[in-house]
């Protein structure tokens, strides 16, 4: 097992930052179970652990470190030992025959994280962002995934002519999550079973952008309850997106 550089060292610290990681191709995963789950769609560049430790068959791309240096390399507060270094992968072209999520402006890394891992779980295999979506590669991103971003393909576009696309083609019902949308369970209920479509969720703060909005066919809200009870504003998007998912599955 050989011992990390200090060029590599600074390679991964440097992953960090979006601008290093368009530039190299790599992003960066902490801990064992989620470097493990990651390892299953991504080609693995390191494996770096702490003093060699849990590093059993890891093969010729493990690294030796210090706590110092996986402390260096860490974006945790709780470097846990484990330290990932993956190349990233060419998406491919989402298909619209099942459901696929669409992301206008979701900037948080922990909500976009907590999105691809909800996707993953009901079984979203295609997430389309806009330019100003958060990156899935963000470290923070990467951990709140959990290893989901090995099975959910996440795509970045001008979400605006991808989504004019769509709807010149008319092939599946385009929804949205507006204040004024109808009742959620009301409209899946009234066009079941739903086996393709387009779910549009937006911005943590302004939600769906003007010219995305006018191309939804099926505005959708998630009534409060019991209904008339004042309640808060709104949802956080990464919640919304869970119940509407389940709704949909259902």
């Amino acid at each position: 097992m050989d011992k990390i550089s200090k060029a590599q060292v600074k390679l991964v610290r440097s992953l960090q930052q979006k601008k290093y990681r368009d530039e190299s191709g790599l992003f960066v995963a902490e801990g064992e179970k989620c470097v493990e789950e990651l390892r299953k769609g991504f080609a693995l560049e390191y494996y770096i652990t702490e003093n060699g430790k849990a590093a059993s068959g890891k093969g010729s791309s493990t690294l030796s470190a210090t706590a110092t240096e996986i402390e260096q390399m860490s974006g945790l507060r709780a470097p846990q030992g484990v330290i990932g270094v993956f190349r990233k992968r060419d998406e491919g072209h989402a298909t619209t025959d099942s459901l696929v999520v669409v992301l206008d402006g979701v900037q948080d890394p922990g909500n976009l994280g907590t999105i691809i891992r909800t996707c993953d779980w009901f079984g979203v295999h295609d997430i389309i962002c806009s330019q100003d979506t958060a990156d899935c590669y963000n470290p923070k991103v990467v951990q709140a995934t959990m290893g989901a971003l090995s099975r959910v393909r996440v795509h970045y576009t001008d979400l605006p002519q991808w989504m004019e696309e769509q709807s010149r083609k008319g092939i599946v019902p385009v929804f949205g999550t507006l204040l004024d949308g109808k009742d959620l369970y009301e409209t899946v209920e009234s066009l079941k079973p739903i086996q393709s479509g387009i779910i549009v969720m937006g911005n943590e703060g302004n939600g769906i952008s003007q010219k995305v909005r006018r191309l939804i066919t099926h505005p959708i809200r998630i009534p409060s309850y019991p209904k008339g009870a004042e309640t808060s504003e709104s949802l956080n998007v990464s919640i919304a997106t869970a119940v509407v998912l389940a709704e949909f599955r259902r």
